[in-house]
């Protein structure tokens, strides 16, 4: 999460509002309720509050507004946070005080600003603290500050173990679950904020790549123009009219590559509709082309699979983007092979789906990177380019259709990636539903 300057300048301002929340509430209990014994104390302790906190006001301006520097600000902060929250507690009937899940508000802010497991190191310090002073108040080690409430018994109440135990590990697991759910939510939230953005780059790169071609179509139709009428003045010379032919069939080849990569690179929603899993590899394959080098061989194993529910041109980008990393990872020549199939009782996922494979022979992925290259920005072409945008976004577009992809490798024989979609559930031409 990059962290703006303010967020520490926001506690700053928010203390203020805790420290007269603390005089207002030290004077409540003590001077128009009576259950608090002992306010000089704690009056001393919100003082110290009100010090340490136009430090920090004061020290504000020469704060860096660097990421490391914010972090390490709010710590502080938090930490004699903590400290004086516990000191007030311990001189208000520690166990007995109904304040004290007030630490969960820092739990939460540290699990939002601060990195890592920082935050369970917080919740340590808080389960340190209150539990130091529960264990030294039932040792006597230190006096206790009990409160006074109207149905208490005269005398000083006797601390009962029993009832310190629960009340800590109540204390305890409260603080570690909600640095735990907080922490989990903040990492969701970021890890949707950076698959928006990696689909706003996606958008902006297809709408970029719709334009070039749409410039490359405009100026087509003036040449194939020339050629027609160039074709009827040279139409008694056969060599002029056949290379006049090969001119006319390349320039169509090129207006229909242009106005694929239009069509794919459109940007559209996901439209769930269904989709035939062959043709979209067919159509994928055209726009991929040939020209991948004399060492590369494409082929295809398409087999008699039913529709699929699905989006085709989202289908295809997949695909697509699948096929351009099986390419770049064989950079000596392999095969690049693409596969329909259903899963079937045979397979180890025996649940009908209808499976999509895109396998190569290039240099494979290690181990280590298999859990990683799903992830934002992960790639293991840097060097040579790689942005690390394309596989998280297949799985974010395949997930989007209600399907999934796996992924095998061994180093140095290659790489399958299995894209799986649910079947439409349409019928045949024989009038049945499709059964695997």
């Amino acid at each position: 999460m990059k962290l703006p300057p303010e967020g520490a300048r926001w506690l700053v301002a928010v203390r203020w509002l805790a420290c007269a929340a603390v005089f207002v509430v030290i004077w409540f209990t003590s001077a128009v309720l009576g259950i608090v014994q002992y306010p000089a104390a704690m009056y001393g302790v919100a003082c110290a509050m009100v010090g340490y906190n136009l430090l920090f006001l004061l020290n504000q301006r020469g704060w860096a507004a660097g990421k490391k520097d914010v972090e390490r600000n709010i710590f502080l902060q938090i930490t004699v946070d903590l400290v004086a929250l516990t000191l007030l507690l311990y001189l208000a009937d520690l166990s007995r005080n109904p304040f004290l899940f007030f630490f969960v508000f820092h739990m939460i802010i540290a699990s939002m600003y601060l990195p890592g497991s920082i935050p369970y190191l917080i919740a340590g310090m808080a389960v340190a603290l209150v539990g130091g002073v529960m264990l030294l108040e039932s040792l006597d080690k230190i006096p206790v500050f009990p409160m006074r409430f109207p149905t208490d018994p005269p005398g000083l109440r006797p601390l009962d173990g029993q009832y310190l135990c629960g009340v800590f590990v109540a204390f305890a697991s409260t603080l570690w679950i909600t640095v735990y759910f907080t922490v989990s939510i903040r990492r969701y939230v970021d890890r949707a904020h950076i698959e928006l953005r990696q689909k706003e780059k996606m958008l902006g790169i297809g709408q970029l790549v719709a334009g070039i071609a749409h410039q490359i179509a405009n100026p087509l139709d003036g040449v194939q123009n020339c050629l027609r009428r160039i074709a009827h003045r040279v139409k008694d010379d056969p060599h002029l009219t056949e290379y006049v032919y090969l001119m006319t069939e390349a320039l169509e080849r090129i207006e229909r590559t242009a106005k694929r990569v239009q069509a794919f690179a459109r940007p559209r929603g996901i439209t769930l509709q269904d989709t035939e899993v062959n043709q979209a590899v067919e159509a994928t394959l055209q726009v991929l082309g040939t020209g991948h080098g004399a060492d590369i061989r494409i082929e295809t194993e398409l087999g008699e699979v039913p529709a699929v529910r699905g989006d085709p041109y989202t289908l295809q980008e997949v695909l697509f983007n699948l096929c351009t990393n099986a390419l770049a990872a064989m950079p000596d020549g392999g095969t690049l092979t693409l596969r329909t199939h259903v899963l079937g009782r045979r397979d180890a996922d025996p649940t009908g789906l209808v499976a999509i494979d895109v396998s190569d022979t290039g240099v494979g992925i290690p181990r280590t990177q298999l859990e990683k290259i799903f992830e934002p920005f992960y790639t293991t072409r840097g060097e040579s380019g790689g942005t690390g945008l394309g596989l998280g976004l297949c799985r974010m577009l395949i997930s989007e259709m209600g399907g999934r992809i796996d992924v095998r490798s061994v180093l140095q024989q290659g790489t399958t990636f299995t894209v799986l979609l649910h079947p439409a559930e349409t019928e045949t031409a024989t009038g049945k539903k499709w059964e695997p």
